[in-house]
């Protein structure tokens, strides 16, 4: 396997270690401010910042033309996100973080598992084989397991 991949799972695992300590700071937020759609906003309006200054610094803002021909779902991606934000707020305090990721990874799991089969949103489409059905039941078995 080349480099790019091993950086491109590094990657990745970082990104998975900053969604897994995001959600207790956000329900420190949400508790500070009375409200986690609040506290979703605020995350969500820092991150904003956060990404306009680098796209401004590395001079990649897109024209309005080139995002016109965008399909209606291309624009989704922020809302989900803001879902994922809120609910792991809210709820992080109550099923702690271990259960919340492993709640998260099975919902992405179990949403990869259909996006795979039909080929959505232009990816190639893969067959749901036993081996992905039994990495989903042990990620189940996690979830279960980490609440016990």
């Amino acid at each position: 396997m080349s480099m790019t991949y091993w950086l491109g799972l590094g990657a990745v695992a970082l990104g998975g270690a900053g969604i897994a300590t995001q959600a207790p700071i956000n329900a420190t937020l949400a508790r500070q401010a009375g409200d986690p759609v609040a506290a979703a906003a605020i995350s969500f309006g820092v991150g904003f910042m956060v990404l306009s200054a680098i796209v401004l610094l590395r001079g990649t803002v897109p024209s309005p033309a080139a995002l016109a021909p965008l399909p209606w779902w291309a624009w989704t991606g922020g809302a989900l996100g803001a879902i994922y934000v809120w609910a792991a707020a809210w709820s992080v305090s109550t099923i702690g973080v271990v259960s919340l990721v492993a709640a998260l990874v099975l919902g992405q799991l179990l949403a990869a598992l259909v996006l795979d089969a039909v080929g959505a949103f232009g990816m190639a489409a893969r067959e749901i084989s036993l081996k992905r059905i039994a990495a989903v039941i042990l990620v189940a078995a996690g979830l279960f397991l980490s609440r016990t």
